[in-house]
């Protein structure tokens, strides 16, 4: 070993240091040769989209610099445009409040729905991030009757003999599940509408305890009803469509057959039918005497609408699991609904996720169609009352441009949760 040593002019003891890579291998010109130009077709396709961003920034980038935001009509607008292109904004700075709360919420009380859109950010943190503090689930439990209260008014009372009732038939479930899950859910449902048949006696004559002012639900409009629509039917549609799916792949046959008729019928009438059967037709299911309110009508049909599609969304999921996952299950000892609790159902509902962010997305886009029945939601404000005014009729492009904006910004942030989601859940080798 030594004579090899003597023979060598130098050996060296350390490493050389790292030299940074070509500049062409690294920032910003790296990510441009691989995702704009990394082939001959990417080239291309990347020059038509540069020329047409190009042309669209050329042909409306003077309508948006040359945009109005302070004047009274549309005829004033063109009066002062005087033939240049522009865009008149003001229709947004005027009827804003109509936009996103409807004509007829009273314009005193617009920080109620303020309030409870922040509440609602605050009670769906915890859900949607798992490492937050537990604490904060408990205002994710109070956040319903809360948010009821703010937004239809009244007495405080209401929503509390309401918790106290879904509180009280949850007991009632856990106390009665051991004999069976269904005897076990329909005693809670009982003994919840006992205490809030009781609780509404009781607070019929005590209307000034903690009361704001009561807002009818024909005075809900604007984007606040699409808001309203789109969380409750959502949030409604999940444990409904896992029920449904679920019992499609029971191996009870009635449980399976009144699963597999509500679903199929459901999936193959459109929305706009349901929705016409909520504003005429669901009132004749009710006593005479029973004043449904739409707003219940309607959401009882979106709901019933989605989770149909949601079960079959599952239903794959849950088909996509292999067959080793259920036999594990059964080796463990566990009953039916430890193993969908604790294995089936997790992996199904990872592997779900895009199916069921794509329905979400959908039914949220879809409660525009309630204009159709004569609500006054965001799109129904525009075809309606501010269209129809002497001031604004022919602004179109500004009106629905807002719109879609607002749609846009809902849905692509539910897209971009999903696919963060996805990669939080990833456990597969990488």
């Amino acid at each position: 070993m030594s004579d090899t040593h003597s023979q060598l002019a130098f050996v060296r003891t350390e490493m050389l240091a790292q030299k940074e890579p070509p500049a062409k291998d690294k920032g910003a010109v790296k990510w441009v040769r691989t995702n704009l130009f990394s082939s001959w077709s990417n080239t291309i396709l990347t020059l038509v989209a540069f020329y047409v961003i190009v042309k669209l920034i050329v042909s409306a980038g003077p309508w948006f610099a040359n945009g109005l935001w302070d004047t009274n009509s549309l005829s004033e607008c063109r009066a002062i445009l005087d033939g240049a292109r522009g865009a008149c904004f003001s229709v947004l700075s005027e009827r804003w409040q109509q936009l996103l709360f409807g004509i007829a919420y009273p314009s005193d009380q617009y920080w109620r729905p303020t309030l409870a859109f922040v509440i609602m950010l605050v009670a769906a943190a915890p859900v949607l991030f798992v490492k937050l503090p537990r604490i904060l689930l408990i205002v994710t439990g109070l956040f319903p009757f809360v948010a009821y209260w703010l937004l239809w008014g009244g007495t405080f009372l209401t929503p509390l003999v309401s918790l106290i009732g879904v509180i009280a038939g949850y007991y009632a479930f856990k106390n009665v599940e051991r004999f069976g899950f269904v005897l076990g859910l329909g005693t809670g449902v009982i003994v919840a509408a006992i205490v809030w048949k009781i609780g509404g006696a009781l607070t019929a004559s005590m209307d000034d305890v903690l009361a704001l002012r009561a807002v009818a639900s024909r005075d809900m409009g604007g984007y606040m009803l699409n808001m309203m629509l789109g969380v409750v039917c959502i949030s409604l549609s999940l444990p409904i469509g896992i029920m449904l799916a679920l019992g499609r792949q029971s191996h009870m046959p009635i449980i399976k057959g009144i699963s597999v008729v509500f679903i199929e019928f459901i999936r193959g009438v459109p929305l706009i039918t349901l929705l016409f059967v909520a504003s005429v037709v669901l009132a004749y299911f009710f006593p005479p005497e029973t004043n449904m309110d739409l707003i219940l009508r309607v959401i009882i049909m979106i709901t019933m609408f989605s989770s149909a599609y949601i079960a079959e969304v599952i239903r794959g999921g849950l088909a996509a699991l292999p067959k080793g996952q259920y036999e594990a299950a059964d080796s463990l000892g566990l009953d039916y609904a430890q193993a969908m609790r604790l294995i089936i159902l997790p992996q199904a509902l990872k592997i779900s996720i895009p199916g069921i962010v794509n329905v979400a997305v959908g039914l949220f886009k879809d409660t525009t169609l309630v204009s159709v029945i004569s609500m006054f939601d965001l799109v129904g404000m525009i075809r309606g009352p501010i269209l129809a005014s002497t001031e604004w009729n022919g602004v179109y492009w500004e009106l629905y441009g807002f719109a879609a904006l607002l749609f846009f910004v809902t849905c692509y942030s539910i897209s971009q949760y999903s696919q963060w989601l996805e990669r939080q859940l990833r456990t597969d080798h990488r």
